[in-house]
């Protein structure tokens, strides 16, 4: 039997500091949603218990529509060379 070729070694990826930052903005972007929520609501009702109650309701369905939002767009050209890649197999001899 023949060993099965090893991979050829990677270069790491390091990704931009936008790249890195880009998860905390919208996690914050839905942290600012869920404060307006919940500011709204005491600002109407003066209880806090409820603001509190719609501020979590408001971040937790911000972050879930962000997520949605996020995962519906097209994907970019780099994205796709490397799916691409990830698809072909290793070798002639795959089969």
């Amino acid at each position: 039997m023949t060993q099965p070729n090893e991979p050829a070694p990677q270069d790491p990826v390091t990704p931009s500091r936008r790249d890195r930052l880009r998860p905390l903005e919208l996690v914050g972007f839905s942290a600012v949603l869920g404060i307006f929520a919940g500011a709204v609501v005491f600002l109407t009702t003066r209880d806090w218990v409820l603001a509190l109650i719609f501020l979590g309701v408001g971040f937790i369905v911000s972050v879930m529509m962000v997520a949605l939002v996020g995962l519906g767009g097209k994907p970019s050209r780099e994205d796709l060379e490397a799916r691409k890649d990830l698809q072909r197999p290793q070798g002639d001899d795959w089969h």
